[in-house]
């Protein structure tokens, strides 16, 4: 699996994000300020992740996603790997990425990489998306905020 920073003039694959954001309209947004990232294997497009600057200090990962076929094969992970590691290399001190309450496989791989839960932002998907996101068969509704500390 090869990583490397999605060029301007390449298309944008947005099927991919939007399986984990199914908001089009809030993924065009912050993917048009931060940093797109693909992973590839034998030179098909197998994930993605954004990295949205936040302040000098801090960066958040927006979107991490996988390829349906590559789930459970360690994809995620290096992709977590890969942008803790970049946003090293940016200069940043501390990394955030934010879940939903019911993403139970997101929110283990997340602790296993490192980041510690910082906060609870009530009703984030209630407020964002119009339509209801039901997963692990628990209405998403909370956004659990982690951490990593780079310093």
């Amino acid at each position: 699996m090869d990583i490397r920073q999605l060029e301007k003039d390449e298309d944008l694959p947005i099927e991919l994000l939007l399986e984990a954001d199914p908001s089009e309209k809030l993924v065009r947004e912050y993917v048009s300020k931060g940093i797109s990232f693909i992973a590839e294997k034998d030179f098909r497009l197998i994930g993605i992740y954004v990295l949205l600057p936040i302040s000098n200090t801090k960066v958040e990962i927006k979107n991490i996603a996988v390829a349906a076929s590559e789930r459970g094969k360690g994809c995620g992970k290096k992709l977590v790997q890969h942008a803790l590691a970049e946003a090293q290399r940016l200069g940043f001190e501390t990394v955030e990425i934010g879940t939903g309450n019911s993403s139970f496989d997101q929110l283990a791989l997340y602790q296993k990489c490192g980041f510690r839960m910082t906060s609870i932002d009530r009703g984030f998907f209630t407020r964002h998306y119009l339509e209801p996101i039901i997963e692990n068969g628990i209405l998403c509704q909370d956004m659990v905020r982690l951490e990593y500390k780079i310093r």
